[in-house]
């Protein structure tokens, strides 16, 4: 499973720091979504692949 980590605050709702792990990623005719949970899997989010190079940085 892939973790990511925000760079910075997103939404108002997600402060920095944040971490999420990815649940799942899709394609449609070329627009890729992702679906992120937080680390204890109570809030889910939605993201375009534009968002996730904006805001968030991989971690291991």
């Amino acid at each position: 499973m892939k973790r990511y980590q925000l760079r910075k605050n997103l939404k108002g709702e997600y402060k920095k720091g944040t971490k999420f792990n990815m649940i799942t990623e899709s394609e449609f005719i070329g627009v890729k979504e992702f679906v992120l949970r937080t680390e204890d899997f109570s809030e889910r989010l939605v993201i375009s692949e534009s968002e996730l190079n904006k805001y968030f940085n991989r971690i291991k």
